[in-house]
């Protein structure tokens, strides 16, 4: 038995839908001043937008100390009837303060189980995976202190850990640390951003490992990139690994959201599915949708998770 943990309980994996497989609801962090997302109507109108263009879930990928407004999202949830899954985690070091940081040493790895399996802060929202983040081509101390910790909420639970790439880079260290040195199953691992480095050879490496590609935040910023994004996609799909790419978009300021005149969550299916339905066609691009998705972010029903 697998589930799916959503901000409102578990769900069986098929019962997501249309999942739009990485993007924000709520974000907040020193880097984007003045751009946060902290607007709960806004939010909602989001949701909507994304519901009325087909969409049913949404992966919330913001973690720890960076504004999800867990006790927001089940009510945001069941008014909009789209599925949302929140995460657990920590991002790259300079999305936050010394202090917050140093309250966390020697007891990470007990906040994401904790998130996981009780729920964040007071809230009863419990998290359905954990994300962490690499460097630019490399990884830090605290990269490798995070993930280190993400494994072992992972044994516990069996809950998915998604990676934050810094522009795509860094794929194959990532593997060699969390499925190599922690020993974590390639396929509990979701990479993100490989849209922003379009590699052919390190995207086929990584995904002969087994874990999952994730192509998310298209027309934000990465113009250089965006247009290969299809041809990537393809390639892999034609080595055999169309079951192993995600989509997701990403959306991380306030001017990117739909409802601000950005592209934000529509614009995943309005335009990125049917561009890709060109190059990979409409079965693929609906699997790639729905079953992916539902697969990557499952995990066993256990008397630990739960």
């Amino acid at each position: 038995m697998t589930a799916v943990r959503t901000v409102v309980g578990d769900v069986r994996p098929g019962e997501l839908g249309v999942v739009d497989a990485h993007d924000h609801l709520f974000l907040r962090s020193p880097r984007l001043p003045g751009q946060e997302l902290n607007d709960a109507s806004a939010a909602r109108a989001e949701l909507e937008a994304f519901r009325a263009a087909g969409g049913s879930a949404v992966v919330q990928w913001t973690p720890y100390g960076m504004g999800r407004r867990a006790a927001d999202l089940p009510l945001l949830s069941r008014e909009t009837g789209v599925h949302v899954v929140a995460a657990t985690g920590l991002h790259q070091a300079v999305h936050y303060d010394d202090g917050t940081l140093a309250g966390l040493r020697g007891k990470l790895a007990d906040v994401f189980l904790a998130e996981l399996t009780e729920g964040i802060g007071t809230s009863g929202v419990r998290a359905g995976f954990i994300k962490v983040a690499g460097g630019f081509h490399a990884l830090d101390a605290h990269a490798r202190w995070t993930m280190r910790a993400a494994a072992e909420a992972h044994r516990a639970t069996g809950a998915a850990i998604a990676v934050h790439l810094e522009l795509g880079t860094g794929a194959l260290d990532v593997l060699d640390l969390l499925c190599g040195e922690l020993a974590v199953p390639p396929e509990r691992v979701v990479l993100g951003h490989l849209n922003r480095s379009p590699d052919l050879v390190v995207h086929r490496e990584a995904a002969f490992s087994g874990c999952y590609l994730a192509f998310d935040g298209p027309s934000h910023a990465h113009h250089a990139t965006d247009w290969r994004m299809p041809d990537a996609v393809r390639a892999l799909a034609d080595a055999g690994f169309g079951d192993r790419i995600l989509l997701g978009g990403d959306t991380t300021t306030a001017p990117a959201r739909s409802v601000n005149g950005g592209p934000g969550m529509p614009y995943l299916l309005r335009r990125v599915r049917t561009r890709l339905e060109v190059a990979l066609g409409a079965e693929l691009v609906g699997r790639i949708l729905t079953e992916n998705p539902a697969r990557a972010f499952a995990r066993p029903s256990s008397k630990e998770y739960n």
